[in-house]
């Protein structure tokens, strides 16, 4: 008797651990099944707050973006604006750069100019070779300093009849004279030089005055 009262009790004791098993694990189901319904609004509410932060990290990068490609354009813009002007530079002071030196030679054309034309002409005959030899020997050495003064871009200004241009000639007076049209050269009192573009020396000219 009293050992089928123990056999009862442990069966007894068994079977309640069962069911207390039983009955967890049924509670942890139902709280798993529970949870997935839970999870989604909470999914839902946090969703929303990481997109935002998203776009607002994309906003940033974007501007970021487009603050920095406006910074290269402008650095590209102003290196080549100084790679032209640099370059100008070099181009002018090639052409230019013997200016000084060229203005020094025109007073040498001056003086084999006046030299040719102080010689009479008369007296340029076989009786006075000398004469005629030393007049020749000018000439050819005006003729040639022109030569490599077109060479190296120098031209001569004797603008008589041409329209007066005040940045190349320099008027000494006005006057009126028949037959020639008011605002042209009607006389030039030394020739002016041009160095390509640039004026040397104005011409000295005088200017037909309107009646």
């Amino acid at each position: 008797l009293f050992r089928s009262l123990w056999l009862r009790g442990v069966s007894y004791r068994s079977g309640s651990r069962y069911l207390c098993t039983a009955t967890q694990q049924k509670s942890n189901t139902q709280n798993s099944e529970e949870d997935p319904s839970q999870n989604p609004s909470e999914q839902k509410t946090d969703a929303p707050s990481a997109d935002s932060v998203h776009c607002e990290e994309k906003a940033k990068l974007e501007e970021k973006l487009n603050d920095l490609t406006d910074k290269y354009k402008r650095a590209l813009a102003d290196t080549e604006n100084l790679r032209q002007r640099s370059q100008k530079l070099i181009d002018e002071a090639k052409i230019y750069g013997i200016q000084s030196f060229c203005k020094d030679l025109l007073e040498v054309a001056d003086v084999l100019e006046k030299a040719t034309e102080s010689v009479p002409k008369e007296e340029l005959k076989a009786e006075n070779p000398h004469l005629k030899n030393l007049y020749e020997g000018l000439v050819m050495t005006e003729v040639q300093m022109q030569k490599v003064f077109k060479k190296h871009g120098i031209l001569k200004l004797n603008p008589v009849g041409a329209k007066f241009d005040p940045y190349e000639h320099e008027a000494l007076f006005h006057a009126p004279v028949e037959g020639k049209e008011p605002g042209t050269v009607a006389l030039v009192t030394k020739v002016g030089y041009k160095l390509h573009e640039r004026t040397l020396r104005p011409a000295l000219v005088g200017v037909v005055k309107g009646t």
